[in-house]
């Protein structure tokens, strides 16, 4: 089975190289795409630079595939990899002790994978995840924010043996000064909205991190479905 994918650049890539772009990036080292051809063509441009649209063809079958977005999952299995991943400033010791019991606790083998679906924690995004284990919100509100602007989910590819079953279609120019400011105003709009269900009173029975390290909560507890 084939998907249809996106990889938003500043250039063509017509031969996506394994082994190649940031390790720091949500899920480490690999090659982040989507299925929205608009999100590729935000995520593509600049404030003052064009872009492009990539489009791909990914031969799904024999891969292996980690897709955070079923069931079985819940969000602090994302949020373990995201820790491990990226650089969190730790200011308080809730935080190092959140993210010491996330990653004991939710961490996934996801290394094994040749494929992760999962949430892309862009811009505002980041600092959702940054809230929770800060304390600031619930695990509630941390699932309600990551909905907030649609941004979607993200495909990356993590193996040599996805990076061999994709292929190159053809790529779309995306200008600046059309996407940009989408860009511009979803981040925007999920912030104005993630402001305002902040606004809103602590309420009873909802799950804090400092809840969850308290209680030894494990990853099968149905309270984080």
């Amino acid at each position: 089975m084939k998907k249809v994918i996106y990889h938003g650049s500043n250039h063509i890539i017509e031969k996506p190289q394994f082994g190649f772009g940031k390790a720091y990036n949500d899920y480490g080292l690999g090659f982040y795409c989507t299925e929205d051809f608009d999100l590729a063509k935000e995520w593509s441009v600049s404030g003052d630079k064009d872009g492009f649209a990539n489009k791909y063809e990914l031969e799904m079958d024999g891969l292996k595939v980690l897709n955070l977005n079923e069931e079985k999952y819940s969000i602090l299995n994302w949020l373990a990899i995201l820790l491990e991943n990226r650089t969190f400033v730790l200011s308080a010791s809730l935080s190092f002790e959140a993210k010491e019991y996330i990653l004991g606790n939710f961490l996934p083998d996801y290394k094994n994978y040749d494929v992760i679906i999962g949430y892309r924690a862009d811009d505002s995004y980041f600092s959702y995840a940054d809230d929770f284990i800060k304390g600031v919100i619930s695990i509630g509100e941390l699932k309600t924010a990551m909905h907030l602007g649609f941004l979607g989910e993200q495909i990356v590819l993590k193996s040599k043996k996805a990076f061999d079953q994709i292929t190159y279609v053809e790529s779309f120019e995306a200008k600046h000064e059309e996407w940009f400011p989408k860009k511009e105003s979803r981040d925007v709009n999920a912030r104005r909205e993630y402001l305002d269900n902040k606004k809103n009173k602590r309420q009873k029975g909802s799950l804090y991190v400092g809840n969850i390290i308290d209680e030894e909560i494990k990853d099968d507890d149905p309270r984080l479905r």
